[in-house]
């Protein structure tokens, strides 16, 4: 996982040509004006999906992890916590793989990282996450969020 904010995105553009491509969208994009829903960039190999919600208490976490897709998360507006658990020591498997969503849900870990306006996350298959979570445990907020989908490989 890779977690700073988005006015350091330029380090990271070496990484992978997709993942400049995506750090270049997020940083250009005026997501408050835009609707929320998918945008394509390049077909199923990297799209956008904008989103506005509340976030959810640790009890409603959802922490799942992906094989063919990336995350690069953005927090546009508001705060969350991000739950994290590298796959190296996974929780135990709550539904197997569906190759159709590309996911895989675990028991709820117990790590999370504040993730604000401004910052960003790129989640390998690697990186189990649960995203959208109350930034104090305890009240839900509202955010505005894109998660950028990048084709692994």
């Amino acid at each position: 996982m890779i977690f700073d904010s988005l006015r350091n995105a330029p380090r990271y553009f070496g990484v992978a040509a997709s993942l400049r491509t995506a750090l270049e969208y997020l940083q250009q994009s005026d997501f408050a004006r835009m609707d929320d829903g998918k945008y394509t960039l390049d077909g199923d190999r990297l799209f956008a999906m904008v989103s506005r919600y509340r976030t959810k208490l640790p009890p409603e976490a959802v922490w799942e992890s992906h094989r063919r897709y990336i995350d690069v998360q953005y927090v546009v507006q508001g705060v969350e916590w991000l739950g994290y658990v590298p796959l190296e020591r996974p929780p135990a498997i709550k539904t197997p793989y569906d190759a159709n969503r590309d996911v895989i849900f675990y028991e709820p870990g117990t790590d999370t990282l504040r993730f604000a306006a401004g910052q960003f996350a790129i989640l390998y298959p690697e990186d189990i996450h649960a995203p959208g979570l109350a930034a104090d445990g305890q009240t839900p907020g509202d955010v505005l969020k894109v998660v950028m989908k990048v084709a692994v490989g």
